[in-house]
């Protein structure tokens, strides 16, 4: 579990200052009331994956005989024969839903045998405890999968030996620790993450433009690719114990079979991405380093990426953070760098989640220089990739920023409109009332007729 995971919630608002108590009357006017319901996603099958099988091939191989540490893993492992689940602790019923949804999808497109159960025998448990706990032994984590055990008690008591993924020789156990006091949304992209984590590779990758496996966390549920990388996990020609170069031999057939599309697509292997930018980026986003440091850092994970000649995700990823760092110093910098980031994620359409991120970072900036008609433009053409990608935080702050412009221009009717269904999806993406309350704040302070 990356530490980082909350980048897509909280990348807009880095550098904005403290945060404003929450509107009165002036600022929100449609808002003092109780907030609307909550909405919600209703859940929909991913589209395939749009790259070629020889690419997916190494990305399986790098993803699931690799740890995030970076140390190599001996052999495949998986869970053989039918997965139970059962959950533990106060799981929200909203999150019930979703992992319920959660669990149609890995049983339709993963084709997966999982199903839910009560029994303490269970494969998979999902346990919810308090955040404070959790962080309290596991600071950097938001939510983590552990093996060979079923509860937060076995795990305290694990001894490090346990609960080394790569002694392994197949997986009976695991369990899944997610606070129960945080946005649902946040709950429904641990529960996706570490499920699949869980039953499958448990590497991260940079690279990767279309996955939940990537640091960026960019991608927040399950999508084409990582669906397809459980059901090559699950073929019936693999097992636990194969090596990496047995299950190698065999991945060609196995994805030209589940994915015959990919099989005529031409390789594009982006290379491998160096330590140095994974540590320069975790400087820049942790919360470790004060901003010149993590400026610096930012910096660094361009001129890596530079010197690379990468034109992928990662060197979006790089002037996105670069962006959002200099904001409060560079403005100038900041427009400079978010642009670069948005020119290399709409030059590639397997990137069109990243670039409704930075699509939504550029509409901020036009909103703060007083420009309506571009921050409108821009938070338009994102909305409908924030809804597929299924992302209410990300599509809340769209909408507020929207609704701060709409002002601009006059038409407040509108405005108001809008700024209500904003605040039914922060309720979903952002959590309880003073949360939701504080995000509206922080875009409203964003447009000049309000600071």
């Amino acid at each position: 579990m990356t530490p980082f995971r909350v980048l897509g919630l909280a990348l807009l608002l880095a550098g904005c200052g403290a945060a404003p108590p929450p509107p009165d009357a002036g600022r929100l006017a449609v808002a003092t009331g109780p907030l609307p319901a909550m909405r919600q996603f209703s859940g929909r099958a991913s589209e395939p994956p749009g790259r070629s099988n020889a690419d997916m091939a190494r990305d399986f191989l790098d993803l699931s005989f690799r740890l995030e540490t970076g140390r190599d893993l001996p052999v495949l492992t998986r869970f053989e024969g039918p997965v139970t689940l059962r959950v533990a602790g106060p799981m929200p019923a909203v999150s019930g839903r979703d992992l319920d949804r959660l669990l149609v999808r890995l049983r339709q497109e993963a084709g997966i045998d999982i199903t839910r159960t009560n029994s303490p025998d269970a494969s998979i448990t999902v346990e919810f405890i308090s955040g404070g706990r959790l962080r309290g032994f596991v600071p950097r984590a938001a939510c983590f999968v552990a093996p060979r055990v079923s509860s937060w008690a076995e795990y305290r008591s694990a001894s490090r030996a346990t609960l080394d993924w790569a002694t392994l020789t197949g997986r009976d156990r695991a369990a899944i620790f997610i606070p129960d006091d945080t946005a649902p949304q946040e709950i429904r992209d641990c529960l996706h993450e570490e499920l699949a984590q869980a039953l499958g590779p448990l590497n991260d990758l940079f690279r990767l433009p279309d996955s939940v496996f990537n640091d960026d966390n960019m991608n927040a549920v399950l999508t084409g690719f990582d669906m397809l990388m459980l059901r090559t996990t699950y073929a019936p020609v693999l097992a636990s114990g194969m090596g990496r170069d047995e299950v190698a031999a065999r991945l060609p057939a196995i994805l030209n079979r589940l994915n015959p599309a990919g099989d005529g697509r031409a390789a594009r292997f982006p290379g491998p991405t160096p330590d140095a930018y994974a540590r320069a980026v975790e400087t820049a986003l942790g919360p470790g380093a004060g901003r010149g440091a993590r400026k610096v850092a930012a910096r660094t994970a361009v001129n890596i990426a530079q010197s690379e000649g990468w034109t992928d995700t990662r060197a979006g990823f790089a002037w996105l953070i670069l962006g959002r760092l200099s904001l409060t110093d560079d403005p100038v910098g900041s427009a400079d760098a978010l642009m670069r980031a948005g020119a290399i994620y709409h030059n590639d359409p397997l990137l069109w989640v990243q670039s409704a991120h930075a699509d939504m970072q550029l509409a901020a900036f036009a909103l703060t220089q007083g420009d309506a008609d571009l921050a409108l433009r821009l938070a338009d053409l994102a909305l409908p990739r924030a809804a597929a990608a299924e992302n209410a935080a990300l599509m809340a702050n769209l909408m507020a920023i929207r609704a701060e412009a709409l002002d601009l221009t006059g038409n407040s009717s509108e405005a108001d409109r809008v700024r209500l269904d904003s605040l039914g999806w922060a309720r979903y993406g952002f959590g309880g009332d003073q949360e939701v309350w504080r995000q509206a704040s922080e875009i409203a302070s964003l447009s000049p007729r309000k600071r």
